[in-house]
């Protein structure tokens, strides 16, 4: 299993590594299950998992954020920098270390909800930096000089309930991206746009991502523009069993 992870280290290394990763889940005697049989994610790589709601999109988020814990695992591999020895995430959730898990998610992960997540109490700055807060940053240019490049610099000292849909989902992409992370994980983070809006956004999310070589990972329903930004896209299919109380989605990559 090590030498996954070993043998790229020359070129760019593993940063997921999935093997026979299962999450079921069960509401009113129907069954979701999202199998994985095999995932690897490379440094830098920009990943999309393109299918309507319902089909496991953001499960499958969710366990790459360490938010979800699988229902089985064969293999489940962590390694968020070059320099980094791969992290066994699966020894992990079967100990119960979730303020591990929690930790790794922090420094590690940059989170982009479809809704932004924003917290309506707070100026622009303050959501944008809350990130790096957590962490106990220290206080630069950075919050500044995101808000430039995503087009939201003249909006730092406001509500969020004063910006637009669009300008509140940049500044979720820039509150993501604040402290640095190695992985980025997007969950529709256009599905609140309209296309063209949605088109631009995406493009500048994803032109900031590559400048600072994040490794990215988007879920999303439209894949036209998905495509144009060069976006590896996830193999899936679903399928339910006969007497419709099982869904099945398998994903591959």
């Amino acid at each position: 299993m090590e030498n996954v992870f070993q043998s790229r280290s020359k070129a760019k290394p593993t940063v997921y590594h999935l093997r026979d990763v299962i999450r079921d889940r069960a509401s009113e005697g129907v069954t979701f299950r999202l199998r994985v049989p095999a995932l690897q994610i490379t440094q830098g790589e920009k990943i999309a998992l393109i299918g309507e709601s319902g089909c496991g999109k953001s499960t499958l988020l969710d366990m790459l954020a360490f938010i979800a814990q699988p229902s089985q695992i064969a293999a489940f591999r962590f390694r968020p920098e070059r320099e980094d020895d791969a992290i066994d995430v699966a020894l992990m959730w079967k100990k119960r270390q979730m303020n591990k898990l929690g930790d790794l998610r922090k420094r590690h992960i940059g989170y982009v909800m479809q809704t932004g997540g924003l917290l309506p109490y707070l100026t622009v700055r303050d959501n944008m930096s809350l990130s790096r807060s957590v962490l106990g940053l220290p206080e630069n240019d950075t919050v500044q000089s995101l808000a430039r490049e995503l087009g939201i610099a003249r909006h730092l000292d406001k509500l969020p309930e004063t910006l637009s849909v669009g300008e509140r989902q940049r500044v979720a992409i820039g509150r993501a991206l604040a402290h640095e992370p190695s992985i980025v994980i997007a969950d529709e983070p256009t599905a609140s746009v309209d296309p063209f809006a949605a088109e631009k956004i995406m493009s500048l999310f994803i032109g900031l991502a590559e400048e600072r070589n994040i490794t990215v990972v988007v879920a999303s329903h439209a894949w036209r523009h998905i495509k144009r930004l060069g976006l590896r896209r996830l193999a899936h299919h679903t399928h339910r069993s006969n007497d419709g109380r099982t869904t099945e989605t398998v994903v591959n990559g």
